[in-house]
């Protein structure tokens, strides 16, 4: 990748090996349509904000031809750069994975350029799946929005987009703005305890370092190693939905988590793949009963 400085950012362009699904490779970094560090352009271009080892940066990806053009601003540009390919699933190893089911290989057909990609910040992956934890999207995606918004700083060269605090200001949140985002105190325990410990967790994002700290639990560890360490096989044990979607999709009936655990077990070392091919592939079990409500604890 060549460094081009145009105006204010940075330019790189890179020609990946194979064939890749830019949004579908991203998607899962982004929390919720309105989230303030990540937006889609109506030409499939994705921004994403982040703030790096080296401070804020903003990164934009697309597609030109063959060629993924990435433009980067701020301090953290050359860190995001530099980064690109493994956050496009560069050390992604898809080879070795066999397809065992039809929906499975069906969906390998279907999507070829769905690669597992790595953001390399673990901190950052671990504040949303806490909010995450055991509530609605729309209540995780509105604390969200709402803490980037109030103590993110504006995004280099995207002003309307907000980068991630770093671990020491989530730890300065006074409690009555933890309660104005929606999120309880238990989880707000939990980000700030790992915010004291953010530096230990990106030298070493084991599973076990993970889950050794209060309120991470197998879950939270799956998420965050799916996305910041591009853990092809990290499993969101403990899901509402995903063991139902796993065995609808596989055997036609919705099972639990031992279930779901013994319907991957061929695919191990590819567990994760595996269930983003299946949500991929639109097989959901019908609903029944009403849906859970959207809870808001600011009224508490």
């Amino acid at each position: 990748m060549t460094t081009i400085r145009c105006g204010a950012g940075q330019v790189r362009e890179w020609r990946p090996p194979w064939e890749l699904d830019l949004l579908g490779t991203l998607s899962p970094h982004r929390r919720g349509a309105r989230d303030p560090a990540f937006r889609v352009e109506p030409d499939g271009s994705v921004w994403r904000a982040s703030y790096t080892p080296d401070g804020p940066a903003t990164l934009r990806l697309r597609h030109v031809g063959d060629v993924v053009e990435a433009t980067a601003w701020g301090p953290g540009a050359e860190w995001s750069l530099d980064g690109v390919p493994e956050l496009l699933g560069a050390a992604d190893e898809p080879e070795g994975f066999v397809a065992r089911h039809d929906v499975v290989r069906e969906q390998v057909l279907r999507r070829p350029g769905l690669r597992i990609g790595r953001t390399r910040r673990v901190f950052e992956a671990l504040v949303p799946a806490v909010m995450e934890q055991k509530v609605l999207g729309l209540e995780a995606f509105r604390a969200w929005s709402h803490l980037l918004r109030m103590f993110g700083e504006p995004a280099p060269g995207a002003p309307h987009m907000r980068v991630p605090p770093p671990p020491e200001v989530w730890i300065r949140i006074p409690s009555w703005e933890w309660h104005r985002s929606g999120l309880e105190a238990v989880r707000a325990r939990t980000i700030i305890g790992a915010a004291r410990v953010a530096k230990r967790l990106e030298e070493e994002p084991s599973e076990r370092r993970l889950r050794s700290l209060p309120g991470i639990g197998v879950w939270t560890a799956a998420e965050i190693r799916q996305r910041a360490a591009g853990d092809p096989d990290a499993v969101s044990v403990g899901d509402y939905n995903l063991p139902g979607l796993v065995g609808w999709a596989l055997i036609g009936r919705k099972v639990d988590d031992a279930g779901m655990l013994e319907l991957l077990e061929p695919y191990a070392g590819h567990r994760y793949r595996v269930t983003r091919l299946l949500e991929s592939s639109g097989r959901r079990p019908p609903r029944r009963g009403p849906r859970l409500p959207v809870r808001d604890y600011r009224s508490f």
